[in-house]
Protein backbone atom coordinates (compact mmCIF):
# COMPACT_ATOMS: atom_id res chain seq x y z
CA UNK A 1 0.00 0.00 0.00
CA UNK A 2 1.54 3.44 -1.25
CA UNK A 3 1.49 6.02 0.69
CA UNK A 4 -1.19 7.62 -1.66
CA UNK A 5 -3.52 5.14 -1.02
CA UNK A 6 -6.85 6.07 0.76
CA UNK A 7 -6.17 10.06 0.68
CA UNK A 8 -9.09 11.88 -0.50
CA UNK A 9 -7.01 13.80 -3.56
CA UNK A 10 -10.20 15.83 -5.86
CA UNK A 11 -13.65 16.95 -5.19
CA UNK A 12 -16.01 16.78 -7.98
CA UNK A 13 -19.48 18.75 -8.03
CA UNK A 14 -22.28 17.40 -10.26
CA UNK A 15 -24.86 20.20 -11.44
CA UNK A 16 -28.14 21.33 -13.07
CA UNK A 17 -26.34 24.87 -14.31
CA UNK A 18 -22.74 24.80 -14.56
CA UNK A 19 -22.74 28.92 -15.65
CA UNK A 20 -24.78 29.73 -12.63
CA UNK A 21 -22.84 27.12 -9.97
CA UNK A 22 -19.25 28.82 -11.51
CA UNK A 23 -20.34 31.78 -10.72
CA UNK A 24 -21.61 31.31 -7.09
CA UNK A 25 -18.55 29.31 -6.04
CA UNK A 26 -16.14 31.51 -7.23
CA UNK A 27 -17.99 34.83 -5.33
CA UNK A 28 -18.35 32.28 -1.96
CA UNK A 29 -14.40 30.45 -2.14
CA UNK A 30 -12.53 32.56 -4.34
CA UNK A 31 -11.63 29.86 -6.87
CA UNK A 32 -10.31 30.30 -10.32
CA UNK A 33 -12.61 28.10 -12.83
CA UNK A 34 -10.99 27.17 -16.32
CA UNK A 35 -12.33 24.78 -18.83
CA UNK A 36 -9.80 21.01 -19.36
CA UNK A 37 -10.60 21.39 -23.09
CA UNK A 38 -12.23 17.69 -23.12
CA UNK A 39 -12.95 17.12 -26.80
CA UNK A 40 -16.38 15.41 -25.77
CA UNK A 41 -17.71 17.30 -22.93
CA UNK A 42 -17.11 20.49 -20.67
CA UNK A 43 -15.51 19.87 -17.48
CA UNK A 44 -14.36 23.03 -15.69
CA UNK A 45 -11.17 22.98 -13.43
CA UNK A 46 -11.82 24.54 -10.03
CA UNK A 47 -8.30 26.09 -7.94
CA UNK A 48 -7.05 27.88 -5.42
CA UNK A 49 -4.30 30.49 -7.95
CA UNK A 50 -3.33 27.44 -9.98
CA UNK A 51 -3.85 24.11 -7.61
CA UNK A 52 -6.82 22.55 -8.70
CA UNK A 53 -8.91 21.12 -6.19
CA UNK A 54 -11.31 19.81 -8.01
CA UNK A 55 -14.22 19.90 -11.02
CA UNK A 56 -17.40 21.06 -12.41
CA UNK A 57 -19.46 19.39 -15.18
CA UNK A 58 -23.29 19.05 -15.70
CA UNK A 59 -25.56 16.37 -14.20
CA UNK A 60 -25.93 14.02 -16.55
CA UNK A 61 -29.47 13.54 -17.89
CA UNK A 62 -29.51 9.87 -17.56
CA UNK A 63 -29.15 10.65 -13.64
CA UNK A 64 -31.88 13.62 -13.63
CA UNK A 65 -33.86 10.74 -15.17
CA UNK A 66 -33.49 9.00 -12.09
CA UNK A 67 -33.95 11.16 -9.40
CA UNK A 68 -30.45 12.27 -8.82
CA UNK A 69 -30.07 15.85 -7.34
CA UNK A 70 -26.70 18.11 -7.95
CA UNK A 71 -23.96 17.07 -5.06
CA UNK A 72 -20.45 16.84 -4.18
CA UNK A 73 -18.37 13.48 -4.83
CA UNK A 74 -14.51 13.06 -3.23
CA UNK A 75 -12.08 11.40 -5.22
CA UNK A 76 -10.26 8.70 -3.31
CA UNK A 77 -6.78 7.40 -4.30
CA UNK A 78 -5.94 4.00 -4.67
CA UNK A 79 -3.33 1.51 -6.06
CA UNK A 80 -5.37 -0.28 -8.40
CA UNK A 81 -8.78 1.05 -9.05
CA UNK A 82 -10.01 -2.31 -10.48
CA UNK A 83 -8.48 -4.45 -7.48
CA UNK A 84 -10.17 -2.07 -5.22
CA UNK A 85 -13.61 -1.82 -7.09
CA UNK A 86 -13.35 -6.08 -6.47
CA UNK A 87 -12.80 -5.59 -3.35
CA UNK A 88 -15.28 -2.98 -2.64
CA UNK A 89 -17.70 -5.44 -4.50
CA UNK A 90 -17.01 -8.20 -1.96
CA UNK A 91 -17.25 -6.21 0.93
CA UNK A 92 -21.19 -5.20 0.41
CA UNK A 93 -20.77 -1.87 -1.94
CA UNK A 94 -21.91 -1.52 -5.03
CA UNK A 95 -20.52 -0.44 -8.44
CA UNK A 96 -22.07 2.83 -10.30
CA UNK A 97 -19.63 3.14 -12.49
CA UNK A 98 -17.19 0.04 -13.30
CA UNK A 99 -13.32 0.91 -13.92
CA UNK A 100 -12.29 3.05 -17.05
CA UNK A 101 -10.05 5.49 -17.91
CA UNK A 102 -9.76 9.33 -18.59
CA UNK A 103 -6.83 9.47 -20.77
CA UNK A 104 -3.93 11.27 -19.72
CA UNK A 105 -5.43 11.71 -16.40
CA UNK A 106 -6.35 8.40 -15.00
CA UNK A 107 -8.19 5.54 -13.88
CA UNK A 108 -11.67 5.72 -12.12
CA UNK A 109 -14.26 3.57 -11.05
CA UNK A 110 -17.24 5.00 -8.93
CA UNK A 111 -18.94 3.04 -6.23
CA UNK A 112 -20.85 2.76 -3.08
CA UNK A 113 -20.45 1.49 0.11
CA UNK A 114 -23.22 -1.30 1.68
CA UNK A 115 -24.78 2.26 2.89
CA UNK A 116 -24.94 3.49 -0.39
CA UNK A 117 -22.81 6.73 0.25
CA UNK A 118 -20.71 7.49 -3.27
CA UNK A 119 -16.99 7.68 -3.26
CA UNK A 120 -14.78 7.93 -6.75
CA UNK A 121 -12.25 5.99 -6.72
CA UNK A 122 -9.52 6.98 -8.69
CA UNK A 123 -5.30 6.32 -9.64
CA UNK A 124 -3.27 8.99 -11.72
CA UNK A 125 -1.50 7.81 -15.12
CA UNK A 126 1.25 9.91 -14.06
CA UNK A 127 2.19 12.26 -11.65
CA UNK A 128 5.55 14.35 -10.82
CA UNK A 129 8.36 12.90 -9.68
CA UNK A 130 8.03 14.79 -6.23
CA UNK A 131 4.57 15.09 -5.19
CA UNK A 132 4.20 18.83 -4.17
CA UNK A 133 3.18 19.08 -0.42
CA UNK A 134 -0.11 19.41 0.61
CA UNK A 135 -1.29 23.11 1.81
CA UNK A 136 -1.41 23.37 5.69
CA UNK A 137 -4.77 22.05 6.56
CA UNK A 138 -7.24 25.39 7.04
CA UNK A 139 -5.67 27.28 3.67
CA UNK A 140 -8.58 28.74 3.14
CA UNK A 141 -9.96 27.71 -0.66
CA UNK A 142 -9.20 23.78 0.20
CA UNK A 143 -11.14 20.94 1.41
CA UNK A 144 -10.67 20.60 5.12
CA UNK A 145 -12.45 17.80 6.08
CA UNK A 146 -14.67 14.80 4.93
CA UNK A 147 -17.91 13.76 6.68
CA UNK A 148 -20.13 10.66 6.53
CA UNK A 149 -23.45 10.53 7.55
CA UNK A 150 -24.76 6.68 8.02
CA UNK A 151 -26.93 4.46 9.22
CA UNK A 152 -24.00 2.88 11.04
CA UNK A 153 -21.37 4.57 11.16
CA UNK A 154 -19.15 1.44 13.11
CA UNK A 155 -20.28 -1.27 9.69
CA UNK A 156 -19.29 1.89 7.84
CA UNK A 157 -15.74 2.46 9.27
CA UNK A 158 -15.03 -0.91 8.66
CA UNK A 159 -16.12 -0.89 5.39
CA UNK A 160 -13.57 1.96 4.62
CA UNK A 161 -10.92 0.59 6.93
CA UNK A 162 -10.28 -2.69 4.79
CA UNK A 163 -10.64 -0.59 1.71
CA UNK A 164 -8.61 1.94 2.47
CA UNK A 165 -6.45 1.48 5.52
CA UNK A 166 -8.02 4.08 7.73
CA UNK A 167 -8.08 4.18 11.11
CA UNK A 168 -9.51 5.48 13.98
CA UNK A 169 -8.66 8.72 15.68
CA UNK A 170 -10.47 10.17 18.68
CA UNK A 171 -14.47 9.00 19.24
CA UNK A 172 -16.45 12.23 20.71
CA UNK A 173 -20.10 11.79 22.92
CA UNK A 174 -22.35 13.55 21.50
CA UNK A 175 -25.72 12.55 23.59
CA UNK A 176 -28.78 11.68 21.63
CA UNK A 177 -26.65 12.37 18.44
CA UNK A 178 -24.59 9.26 19.53
CA UNK A 179 -20.48 8.87 18.70
CA UNK A 180 -18.40 11.63 16.11
CA UNK A 181 -15.96 9.50 15.13
CA UNK A 182 -12.84 10.93 13.85
CA UNK A 183 -10.73 8.54 11.40
CA UNK A 184 -7.68 9.47 9.27
CA UNK A 185 -4.08 7.93 8.72
CA UNK A 186 -2.16 6.01 11.79
CA UNK A 187 -4.70 7.69 14.19
CA UNK A 188 -3.98 5.53 17.68
CA UNK A 189 -5.42 6.49 20.70
CA UNK A 190 -6.81 9.57 19.41
CA UNK A 191 -4.16 10.87 17.99
CA UNK A 192 -3.44 10.45 14.15
CA UNK A 193 -0.37 11.11 11.41
CA UNK A 194 -3.50 12.52 9.60
CA UNK A 195 -6.88 13.31 10.27
CA UNK A 196 -9.02 12.99 7.17
CA UNK A 197 -12.71 13.90 8.88
CA UNK A 198 -15.44 12.22 10.90
CA UNK A 199 -18.37 9.39 10.99
CA UNK A 200 -21.66 9.73 12.58
CA UNK A 201 -25.19 7.92 12.25
CA UNK A 202 -27.46 10.34 10.34
CA UNK A 203 -30.13 12.42 12.50
CA UNK A 204 -33.56 11.32 10.92
CA UNK A 205 -34.09 14.44 8.68
CA UNK A 206 -31.03 13.10 5.90
CA UNK A 207 -33.11 10.86 4.00
CA UNK A 208 -30.04 8.65 2.86
CA UNK A 209 -26.22 8.29 3.84
CA UNK A 210 -24.02 10.57 1.89
CA UNK A 211 -20.46 12.48 2.31
CA UNK A 212 -20.41 16.03 3.10
CA UNK A 213 -17.19 17.91 2.47
CA UNK A 214 -16.17 20.86 4.12
CA UNK A 215 -13.57 23.77 2.40
CA UNK A 216 -11.73 26.05 4.63
CA UNK A 217 -12.83 29.75 5.00
CA UNK A 218 -10.64 32.79 6.40
CA UNK A 219 -13.40 33.84 8.39
CA UNK A 220 -16.65 32.06 9.13
CA UNK A 221 -18.71 35.26 9.26
CA UNK A 222 -17.40 36.29 6.25
CA UNK A 223 -17.86 33.24 4.19
CA UNK A 224 -21.70 32.89 5.47
CA UNK A 225 -22.41 36.29 4.10
CA UNK A 226 -21.07 35.70 0.61
CA UNK A 227 -22.90 32.55 0.80
CA UNK A 228 -26.21 34.33 1.33
CA UNK A 229 -25.04 37.67 -0.64
CA UNK A 230 -24.69 34.72 -3.76
CA UNK A 231 -27.91 33.04 -3.20
CA UNK A 232 -26.94 30.31 -1.41
CA UNK A 233 -28.46 29.04 1.60
CA UNK A 234 -27.30 28.69 4.88
CA UNK A 235 -29.28 25.91 6.61
CA UNK A 236 -26.99 24.71 9.77
CA UNK A 237 -24.58 27.42 11.57
CA UNK A 238 -22.27 28.77 12.32
CA UNK A 239 -21.68 26.52 14.53
CA UNK A 240 -18.17 26.15 17.37
CA UNK A 241 -16.32 22.90 17.00
CA UNK A 242 -13.34 21.44 18.88
CA UNK A 243 -9.91 23.27 18.53
CA UNK A 244 -11.65 26.74 18.44
CA UNK A 245 -13.09 26.48 14.92
CA UNK A 246 -16.86 27.40 13.19
CA UNK A 247 -18.85 25.39 10.55
CA UNK A 248 -21.79 26.16 8.64
CA UNK A 249 -23.36 23.94 5.92
CA UNK A 250 -24.49 24.99 3.07
CA UNK A 251 -27.23 24.29 0.12
CA UNK A 252 -25.44 26.35 -3.17
CA UNK A 253 -28.08 27.80 -5.33
CA UNK A 254 -28.93 24.24 -7.40
CA UNK A 255 -29.43 22.50 -4.32
CA UNK A 256 -25.95 21.01 -3.60
CA UNK A 257 -24.84 20.53 0.00
CA UNK A 258 -21.12 21.30 1.24
CA UNK A 259 -19.80 22.52 4.36
CA UNK A 260 -17.50 25.45 5.22
CA UNK A 261 -15.00 25.33 8.43
CA UNK A 262 -12.88 28.80 9.66
CA UNK A 263 -12.40 30.69 12.12
CA UNK A 264 -14.38 33.73 13.71
CA UNK A 265 -12.35 36.66 13.98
Amino acid sequence: MTDDHGKFCWYELLTTDTAAAEAFYRKVMGWNAKDAGMPDMRYTILSVGETGIGGLMALPEACLAEGKRPGWIGYVAVDDVDASTVQAVKAGGKVHMEPQDIPNIGRFSLIADPQGAVLTLFKATHGPETPPLPPAMGTPGFAAWRELYADDWESAFAFYAGLFGWAKGEAMDMGPMGTYQIYGRGAVNGCGEEMYGGMMNKPPMIPAPFWQYYFAAEDIDAAKGRVEAAGGQVIHGPAEVPGGMWVINVLDPQGAVFGLVGPRR
